[in-house]
């Protein structure tokens, strides 16, 4: 059909990989029936394009996508400053009563402590003129390594929270978390985070990509050594064209692992930690809303701006193929209104009517909502399949399930949810 995004490039190589949705979604007749876009409320912020790790298995630097070659190494504070705007622009327009920005990379903490804050300080500045009622989250996502006493009190003065990626609390987890020059990047890493813990306050937690080759509960209570107050564990980056490590047929190892945590942080005798993809899954059964893109059918509303101000949709899209997150899209040219209603984001917005005939179909569809979209990708095809991860998504959903089941009929009181 030709489609176009709102900056007039085409989009053939979407097309190409991705006929759905960027072949058959028509977004102005989706507008035209009344289909009204949802406002991005969560911002990324690339403040640095590269990293002082090489892990084996990064998204950004290792699979298909490879667009950060060409980009500045830091996001200029000009670009930071256009960025301020273009959120307080978006805030305004749409009422928002809260933002969240995300510091992100490449590797953030490669930013002198002195400039740690400068994007959201523009920010903030931006909204105190356009939108004053909008309040500002703001987190960064860092590996820990650079942790220091100056770059946590910089932080913690312009409230500014620290989440740290690791594999596990030991450092045979961690073997793929190396520098360019092979070395173990654990070390730094635990120092960073035992430095954290004495700063709760300053603590977002812990991301944690899902090894089946590790011990599922010695993971789990090594990442409790580091008290951190939510963990999230992330099935790794797949989708049908590049299936997951460990993968058998009639095999469900990612599920195997998740029900062997669960079942240790469900009967623990104290709520010690937040897990947020049991918490995500318990309050989807229970009817509620779920703060989270990876399960659910709440819309998508994250914008990611590159160092040199592009706009791209979700960082994990880039593990599809190459040029998979980008919009044609830029600060300069374009607003976060003209985002929306890229057939990228819009697909992300639509929630049942997204998703595979199998999935509609599914019992468990509010729950999983299909999945994490760049699970759901096949080359050739596009992003309307189930998750690579069906088969485990729905064994965790049930085994979850069935534990509320029998607290509520009172066989047991998990210790975590009494908590």
């Amino acid at each position: 059909m030709g489609h176009t995004d709102r900056g007039g490039s085409a989009l053939p190589a979407h097309r190409a990989h991705a006929p759905w949705p960027y072949a058959r979604l028509d977004v102005p007749a989706l507008r035209a029936a009344g289909h009204r876009p949802h406002p991005v409320r969560q911002f990324v912020l690339k403040t640095r394009s590269r990293c002082n790790l090489a892990c084996t298995y990064c998204y950004v630097y290792e699979m298909a996508d490879q667009t950060w070659r060409g980009r500045p190494a830091a996001m200029s504070p000009a670009t930071a400053a256009r960025a301020a705007e273009r959120i307080a622009e978006h805030a305004a327009a749409h009422g928002l009563n809260r933002v969240d920005l995300v510091l992100h990379g490449g590797e953030p903490l490669l930013t002198a402590p002195a400039e740690l804050a400068a994007p959201v300080d523009a920010v903030r500045a931006a909204l105190r003129e356009a939108s004053p009622r909008t309040r500002v989250t703001a987190t960064v996502q860092t590996n820990g390594t650079l942790l220091t006493r100056g770059r946590l009190a910089a932080l913690a003065a312009a409230g500014i929270r620290v989440g740290v990626s690791l594999d596990g609390g030991l450092p045979e987890h961690n073997a793929r978390r190396v520098d360019r020059a092979g070395r173990p990047g654990f070390g730094a890493a635990a120092r960073g985070l035992r430095l954290l813990a004495r700063h709760p306050e300053s603590y977002a937690g812990v991301l944690c990509v899902i090894d089946p080759a590790q011990d599922p509960v010695r993971t789990y209570e090594s990442l409790l050594a580091f008290a951190p107050p939510s963990i999230g564990l992330l099935l790794p980056l797949a989708n049908w064209s590049t299936p997951p490590p460990g993968r058998r047929p009639g095999r469900s190892p990612y599920a195997d692992w998740l029900i062997a945590v669960f079942e240790r942080w469900w009967h623990d005798g104290a709520l010690r930690t937040r897990i947020r993809m049991f918490e995500e899954v318990i309050a989807l059964l229970l009817g509620l809303p779920a703060a989270t893109e990876t399960l659910g059918l709440a819309p998508a509303a994250t914008a990611v701006i590159e160092t040199d101000g592009t706009l791209e949709q979700a960082d994990s899209l880039k593990s599809a193929y190459e040029g998979a997150a980008a919009t044609g899209m830029a600060l300069r040219t374009h607003s976060f209104d003209d985002f929306l209603d890229h057939p990228g984001l819009a697909a992300r917005q639509l929630g049942a009517a997204a998703l595979a005939d199998t999935c509609r179909a599914c019992e468990l569809v509010a729950v999983c909502g299909g999945g994490h979209y760049p699970h759901r990708y096949r080359a050739g095809e596009g992003f309307r399949q189930p998750s690579v991860y069906c088969e485990d998504l729905q064994a965790v959903i049930r085994h979850i399930a069935a534990a509320l089941h029998r607290a509520a009929a009172g066989a047991a009181v998990p210790g975590a949810a009494a908590s």
